[in-house]
Parts: structure tokens; C-alpha cells; sequence
């Protein structure tokens, strides 16, 4: 079967897959919580993998970084794969002053400076949210867990390095929780050919202090994101 990115068989997937933008978290995922693991794709390292969590069959795979990159994943998955929920995990910049680092923000529904949804030639603005159903179960599994979590809006940028280095503090007025780079259009996609999708991000820096996680953390380090993930397979 395989696409120009996926070189995967049909039947390879499961259909709920966990996100990570790095694809070594998907690789940390998958060796850490997964059992009977199997990769299904290597394509260009943007490592995928099967196996089994609490005897449920589920796919973790690496999105890379940006909307460009998980819409062309995140849409191969659904349409050529059959999956049917994506459960996107990333770190994200806190801009709410109540955000500390580690704290895990669920998405509601997420903003952008994209023009990703010009393609559904719209007449007008684009609110991109998720699965209710997801956003449930969530809920009800970080309450079961004993997480603490803070759903909202989120922003998804198309910039990482911004020349208007204040633009940040009008989203913050709007009351957007914090910033990533994919969940909008994951979210379009899954709206789009009828999947589900939902975002966990963990703290991993704040628009208010000098505080930030390591590369190695964000890596390793999130489990309280993580565990929530797994138990929405």
C-alpha cells in the first residue's frame, strides 16, 4: 500500500494514533508504555509504531513540526489508513500567567495565523475544534489519574521566531491558554474527512519567565500527558 510518506501496510495502523511532533517521543512512547511493539514506518525517520496498551491496540507516530506537516500526515492516516481518532501530544509556550511548567492544557478549540483553511474555500473564519468525545474521555481519565488539567483555546502558529515579539499578549487578552504550531490543522483534517482528533500539550515554557524545558525532557519527561493519551485507545 504505502503513501509518498507512510510506508506502511494496510492493516498496520490501529485506529487510534498518538502524535508527538518528534518522532523520538514517539519512539520513547512506543518502547516505554507499548507491549508485542512493531514499527510500521521510517519514511524520511518520522518513526510509527504499533503494539498494545492495557490490551488495546493503538499507533504512535511522530507528526514533525508545523501545519503543513501534520495536515499531511494526519490526513494520509485518515484517509489511506482508516484511522479514526488522532490524538495529538506536544509541548506548548504558556501564555496564561497561570501556567506553570508541566501543567497540561487539553484543546478546546484552536486559533491560528494560518491560512490553512483557505482550501475549503469558506466564506468566512474557520473555528477549529475538537472531538467532544475525545475531550470526554480526557477529562475523565486525567480526573481518574489525578491530573490536573486546563482546557481552552490554544494558538496555533505559523511562526515560530516572530519579528512583532509582543503579538503574544493580544491572544493572551483573548484569553488563549498557549501556543503550539500543528492543532489546527489537525483539527481541519479530522473535520474535514470525518475522523476525531484531540490535543494534550504539556507546559514546556512560559511567555512570563525565563523557565524552559530540555530537549531531553520534552523527550521523557511529559507522562502525565502521556498516560492521559494512552487511555483514550
Amino acid at each position: 500500500m504505502g503513501t509518498p510518506h507512510i510506508e506502511a501496510s494496510k492493516g498496520d495502523i490501529a485506529k487510534t494514533v498518538l502524535m508527538p511532533g518528534d518522532p523520538l517521543r514517539a519512539k520513547f512512547i512506543a518502547e516505554t508504555y507499548l507491549d508485542d511493539v512493531k514499527q510500521f514506518n521510517a519514511v524520511r525517520n518520522m518513526f510509527g509504531y504499533t503494539g498494545t496498551y492495557q490490551g488495546k491496540e493503538i499507533s504512535v507516530m511522530g507528526s514533525g513540526m508545523g501545519i503543513p506537516s501534520i495536515g499531511i500526515y494526519s490526513y494520509e492516516l485518515i484517509t489511506k489508513y482508516g484511522v479514526e481518532n488522532i490524538i495529538r501530544i506536544g509541548s506548548a509556550g504558556a501564555y496564561s500567567p497561570d501556567l506553570k511548567l508541566y501543567d497540561v492544557v487539553i484543546g478546546m478549540g484552536a486559533c491560528t495565523d494560518s491560512n490553512f483553511a483557505h482550501q475549503y474555500d469558506l466564506e468566512g473564519t474557520y473555528s477549529a475544534i475538537c472531538s467532544y468525545d475525545l475531550l470526554k474521555k480526557a477529562t475523565d481519565a486525567a480526573e481518574k489519574l489525578g491530573t490536573e488539567v486546563h482546557v481552552g483555546n490554544i494558538f496555533s502558529a505559523d511562526v515560530f521566531y516572530n519579528k512583532n515579539s509582543e503579538e503574544w499578549k493580544k491572544w493572551m487578552d483573548m484569553g488563549v491558554l498557549a501556543v503550539e504550531m500543528e492543532t489546527y490543522g489537525l483539527y481541519c483534517t479530522a473535520a474535514a474527512t470525518g475522523a476525531n482528533a484531540l490535543t494534550l500539550l504539556t507546559i514546556s515554557d512560559s511567555f512570563h519567565s525565563e523557565e524552559k524545558t530540555t530537549p531531553e525532557e520534552r523527550q521523557t519527561s511529559f507522562t502525565k500527558m502521556m498516560e492521559i493519551a494512552l487511555e483514550l485507545a
